[in-house]
């Protein structure tokens, strides 16, 4: 039998990949298919140069790089503006959670701090909060982690100030405590005769209104006000009641605007007794002009008049109600309807506009201080800014629009303050709307930019043509700037504020509050503005509040990466703040406490080091011991002898003090008066105060016990 011929072993192992049939060594691969391996639609090995498939076929190997994939195109804004109107729509519903509640969120710092220009939080903007304590209760909207706590305790105390204002007024007049309450009681209409000053001090009162007030809020046509005022002052008896509601409205913001030495010196007389004189009577005139159906345009500027003045006289509550009456007359007018459409005459086109710019804000300040948030203005609304004209180049029955002046005007100070603040509310509302999310962008270069853009516009238009020299002018350039680095501080806080901020960002927005402070120095040391002090009273400059906590809160929590130098520098601005707002130091304000708490701890943690002593310690230091000593700590015992709080202590959250027993006033102007933007600026910022939420617990704590 023939032997069977040997057969050849079978590979077990597989060979290298890549290796050719020869045995060769495995070749570089690529990193995509061939050109012909691709057409064929088979398996390509990826070997160079000449891949496996090819080889055996022998066909040509060609290797070509694929086309990148076209991008998709880019969606229009029109596009990205109808997407944010359905999510917003189907959030209010219900049907579409916020980006903070989605999962995946949590650990992405950008999702939780979104960059935004506004100053009420986006997360607040999900729903409310009812405080409620021994039977009473109260809707706080909680626009601002920063007030949250502030808010609550008002609670405690809002009883007590029910009915209230800031000071009592005692004089003949018997008119109730607020004008509103008056027209709604049917508070008997009084005759007003034998208020009336003389002509000699009627024109005094009426000069110093001119010169002190009618700058910083430009409500009245001087020439034509000026004529009414010579005429009534003569003869107060045939004053009507729409003359003498203006009348006393313009003395009373006068006598508020000036000095204990100013009111001896000119009218012979101390200024508590008439300040409270012509507040009552203001009051009065307004009832008398049953201001809340009236339809007459000066009832309505002598109401704003009075609610400038009286900003801190009412506490916040009443004073939001007061100023939404004020919006709802200023409606049944249509002030807010640009005049120009509606076919009016262009003289009260543009006093509407003006009167309407001084409101709007006004309301605003006291809805976010009363703790409801700030609502931007219905799409309805559509009153357009003031046009930069002197009072000379209007006059009632011209039958043409005046000509816009290029350069400095009468309106310098309030169309810079419209022009920051409308910018403010455009961005708002091109943003989503003007609800939950608007004004807030993806990075900090976009919002950056948007922040130049006002900033270029303020400085073309009005800023451009200010002289330093001129104390209204420099008030102007102050307030302006100071509003724009603002807005630069409020996109950078919720960052810098956050547990692991690098110190390159907190010294970054550290230099930005020390601006702010800078600028509120420099016009409280002005001696050419006294004559504007019950506006600049206060915390005056946008952001002046935020300015000072981070201040404060960094020389706490992080002071070791400031130098010596700088830490002695920003001790002097800190006594600044203190010597130039007494208010600071009223210890029956919690805000006013635990702000000096906060200070206190502060220079305990990282004083200057020049003061190596208490025998060093400035005089704020000093007196902050004292007011922190005085804290009210009075107690009444239930029937069981236990120690319980007084219900009576004031524990009423902040807010600037108003008109005190000697008749001194502390006029806060937080928002210049009208809040950032002059059509609706805010001032009180979003960020992450943690160490503040726990400095007024700490505070709570120590009056317990």
């Amino acid at each position: 039998m023939a032997s069977q011929p040997q057969t050849r072993p079978i590979a077990i192992a597989p060979g290298p990949p890549n290796a050719d049939d020869n045995g060769d060594a495995a070749r570089p691969g690529m990193p995509y298919t061939c050109q012909t391996c691709a057409k064929r639609k088979v398996k390509c090995d990826k070997a160079a140069p000449t891949c496996s498939t090819c080889r055996k076929s022998r066909l040509e190997c060609i290797y070509e790089a694929p086309r990148p994939r076209a991008r998709k195109r880019k969606l229009s804004d029109e596009v990205f503006e109808r997407l944010a109107r359905y999510e917003r729509i189907l959030r209010q519903h219900g049907l579409l959670e916020l980006a903070g509640d989605m999962p995946g969120t949590a650990d992405d710092p950008a999702s939780q701090e979104p960059i935004s220009l506004l100053w009420d939080e986006p997360e607040s903007l999900k729903a409310g909060k009812i405080m409620s304590c021994e039977g009473k209760s109260k809707y706080l909207y909680l626009n601002s982690r920063l007030w949250q706590n502030l808010q609550e305790h008002q609670v405690q105390s809002d009883s007590d100030e029910e009915g209230e204002e800031g000071s009592p007024i005692h004089t003949d007049l018997s008119s109730p405590s607020d004008p509103l309450a008056g027209a709604f009681v049917g508070s008997s209409h009084l005759n007003l005769l034998q208020y009336h000053p003389t002509h000699t001090e009627a024109m005094l009162l009426w000069e110093t209104h001119v010169e002190n007030v009618e700058p910083l809020c430009k409500i009245l046509h001087i020439p034509s006000t000026r004529t009414m005022v010579e005429r009534v002052s003569k003869e107060p008896a045939t004053a009507s009641k729409v003359d003498e509601c203006l009348l006393f409205a313009i003395y009373h913001f006068a006598l508020l605007s000036m000095t204990d030495e100013d009111c001896h010196s000119k009218l012979r007389q101390p200024r508590a007794p008439l300040l409270q004189q012509y507040h009552s009577a203001a009051k009065q005139a307004l009832i008398n002009a049953s201001f809340l159906k009236t339809t007459e345009f000066p009832v309505l500027q002598a109401l704003v008049l009075f609610l400038l003045a009286s900003r801190n006289h009412y506490d916040w509550p009443t004073y939001w109600a007061l100023t939404g009456a004020a919006v709802r007359v200023a409606q049944r007018l249509g002030v807010h309807r640009d005049g120009r459409k509606l076919g009016l005459p262009p003289f009260e086109v543009e006093m509407r506009r003006r009167l309407f710019y001084q409101l709007m804000p006004l309301d605003a300040r006291a809805s976010q201080m009363a703790g409801m948030g700030i609502s931007l203005l219905p799409e309805a609304w559509d009153a357009q800014p003031p046009l930069n004209v002197d009072d000379d180049r209007l006059w009632p029955g011209m039958v043409e629009m005046p000509v816009e002046q290029k350069g400095a005007t009468d309106m310098m100070f309030c169309l810079s303050r419209v022009c920051l603040g409308a910018f403010v509310v455009k961005q708002a509302k091109m943003g989503n709307g003007g609800t939950s999310g608007a004004g807030q962008f993806t990075d900090l270069s976009e919002a950056e930019q948007v922040v130049d853009r006002a900033e270029s516009e303020v400085e073309e238009k009005y800023i451009r043509y200010c002289d330093v020299v001129n104390p209204l002018h420099f008030l102007a350039i102050c307030m302006a700037r100071s509003g724009v680095t603002a807005m630069r501080l409020r996109i950078r806080l919720p960052k810098a504020m956050g547990p692991v901020a690098p110190d390159t960002e907190i010294r970054e927005v550290f230099q930005l509050a020390v601006k702010i402070l800078d600028a509120d120095a420099a016009v409280c040391g002005h001696t050419g503005l006294k004559k504007y002090r019950w506006h600049t009273e206060g915390f005056f400059m946008w952001g002046t509040w935020d300015s000072f906590v981070f201040v404060l809160t960094s020389l706490l929590k992080r002071g070791s990466i400031f130098t010596s130098s700088e830490v002695d520098a920003v001790w002097d601005k800190v006594e600044a703040m203190y010597r130039h707002h007494d208010e600071l130091f009223e210890s029956r304000r919690a805000l006013n406490v635990a702000l000096g708490r906060l200070a206190f701890k502060a220079w305990e943690a990282r004083p200057p080091s020049r003061t190596g002593s208490v025998m060093g310690e400035p005089g704020f230091i000093m007196s902050l011991r004292l007011v922190g000593d005085r804290e009210p700590t009075s107690r009444v015992k239930d029937k069981e002898g236990s120690e319980d709080i007084s219900p009576h202590e004031d524990l009423n959250a902040g807010l600037p003090a108003g008109i005190s027993p000697d008749g001194n006033l502390s006029l806060s102007s937080m928002f210049g008066g009208t809040s950032p933007a002059s059509g609706a600026g805010f001032d009180v910022d979003a960020a992450d105060w943690a160490f503040w939420d726990q400095l007024i617990q700490d505070h709570d704590a120590l009056r317990a016990q």
